[in-house]
């Protein structure tokens, strides 16, 4: 007998309306904001169902991305489900206090529109900024299309208000690729997304007069390093209620989510391991490369922070080649990304040649054609018996090819 999944018709929504719906249905209480481009129709859209009177939420526009974050931590304190949405100079503008936001463990739900940071002044998509905030205690989860954000921004409540996790968790989407591209999207009755993301239940510590406590207090070297580590380790342990949310909801929709994602890894001997829209452009590389002989796969990193070590290290495990993808500056080291990767490899028996490429900085194109030719010369690099070569290339570049950090591997 076919299963029944709680889903609406399609529709077509660009991953912009789609997190902005996905805020109207979770029943938001709050929005604070400071609108920035790409990101600005979430908390436009968001703003137009409280004035046109759809929802009952509250949308507050303050003077900057600073004070939008400082905003949804006094909300989110206060008990209230919260959310905001920005990018690039506003995401580094709300660094300051996306630390204490993690710090005071407050479940603000952040929709992240990637975004490169100047300068030059640039408005498309690369990923600096979402590794400007990877250290900053909240949890990322990455989508790769408008379905995603969508189904993502209300998985992130979820995962966000659990008492075990308590904790803000942003949402991730490519700049204009997947905020501004109108795609097929399933979403959820109201009723039924109202269901799966329930009712908050806050925590009953914070600005209740009947039980006054501190927060944010100074603590120095006595009792600081504690605080961080105990924080580290609720961002570790938020794994089950990842994987339990995520299983919750591929039973309500049929869409699976884990926290990391393989295609085509059951015999390949080279891999891209990727983040964002590019790995469905890797998927269809990797397809088409497999009609030369070539056994590619592809890797695809779903949930960014906590970083999944050990999955990519299994998943990994069969490759002679990798190439791991870093869509922002490397700023005069290996990519960011490409260290996560690296990290995971390091108690590998196998240890392949992990090749790290960067790429579509400030939003340049990555074809199929420039991820199909990364497999073949990982292909070429697992032939070899002996290599000689830089494990850091960028792609697509005009001018000179250039690569850095030789190395030799038999």
């Amino acid at each position: 007998m076919a299963v029944e999944f709680e889903v609406n018709e399609r529709e077509v929504w660009d991953g912009n309306y789609a997190a902005s719906q996905a805020l109207r249905q979770a029943d938001v209480d709050v929005v604070v904001a400071y609108p920035i481009t790409p990101s600005t129709p979430i908390v436009e859209n968001y703003g137009s169902y409280v004035g046109n009177g759809y929802i009952d939420g509250e949308f507050i526009m303050v003077e900057s991305e600073h004070a939008a974050m400082s905003g949804c931590i006094g909300a989110s304190a206060a008990g209230g489900r919260v959310s905001t949405a920005t990018s690039s100079q506003g995401f580094a503008l709300m660094v300051e206090v996306l630390y204490q936001a993690s710090g005071m463990r407050l479940p603000i739900v952040l929709n992240v529109v990637n975004r490169a940071l100047a300068a030059p002044l640039n408005v498309r998509g690369d990923h600096a900024d979402m590794y400007l905030g990877r250290d900053s205690g909240w949890l990322q989860a990455s989508a790769f299309n408008a379905q995603e954000a969508y189904d993502l921004a209300l998985c992130a409540f979820r995962i966000a208000e659990h008492h075990d996790v308590r904790l803000p968790m942003m949402v991730h989407q490519d700049g204009f690729i997947t905020s501004h591209t109108a795609q097929n999207v399933y979403p959820l009755s109201n009723e039924a997304a109202k269901k799966f993301v329930g009712v908050i239940d806050p925590v009953d510590d914070m600005l209740d007069f009947s039980r006054p406590v501190t927060y944010g207090a100074q603590t120095e070297e006595d009792w600081h390093f504690e605080h961080k580590a105990k924080q580290h380790k609720a961002i570790m342990d938020s794994v089950p209620v990842i994987d339990s949310v995520f299983a919750e909801f591929k039973e309500l929709t049929g869409r699976e989510y884990k926290r990391i994602e393989t295609y085509d890894m059951e015999d390949a001997d080279v891999c891209v391991i990727g983040l964002g829209s590019t790995v469905e452009s890797a998927r269809v590389a990797a397809k088409e490369i497999r009609k030369e002989g070539i056994k590619a796969g592809v890797v695809a990193i779903r949930v960014f922070r906590p970083f999944p070590y050990e999955e990519v290290r299994e998943a990994l495990k069969g490759c002679k080649s990798i190439a791991v993808t870093d869509r922002s500056s490397p700023g005069g080291a290996m990519g960011a990304f490409y260290n996560e990767v690296a990290a995971a490899m390091m108690t590998s028996q196998s240890r392949p040649l992990v090749t790290n490429y960067i790429y579509g900085l400030g939003g340049r194109d990555l074809s199929i054609e420039n991820i199909k030719e990364m497999f073949r010369e990982q292909q070429a690099n697992a032939d070899a018996g002996h290599i000689t070569t830089d494990i850091q290339q960028f792609v697509n570049l005009r001018g000179p090819k250039l690569s850095f950090f030789k190395t030799e591997r038999s």
